[in-house]
């Protein structure tokens, strides 16, 4: 599997996962924390503008949906 392949896996991975759980991965799930990981290190690689051009848009998009996937606070009135 190359590169690109791979990070087109993990994206879609995380998209899926996403849709599936109607939220993001928790840091307190073991099983859950490569795939946090890995969308943590995408978020520093493009704010350091070191994401490779082709994948920014489908990022993006990721980033959108894991905007709608926010933790809601149940004492927030």
């Amino acid at each position: 599997m190359t590169q690109d392949q791979s990070w087109t896996f993990q994206c879609q991975a995380m998209m899926d996962f996403m849709v599936e759980h109607r939220r993001r991965p928790s840091k307190h799930r073991l099983e859950e924390h490569q795939m946090l990981n890995w969308f943590k290190q995408q978020k520093k690689m493009l704010a350091k503008g070191k994401l490779k051009p082709e994948r920014v848009e489908r990022f993006m998009r990721l980033l959108a949906l894991a905007d709608q996937c926010l933790r809601k606070n149940q004492y927030s009135m």
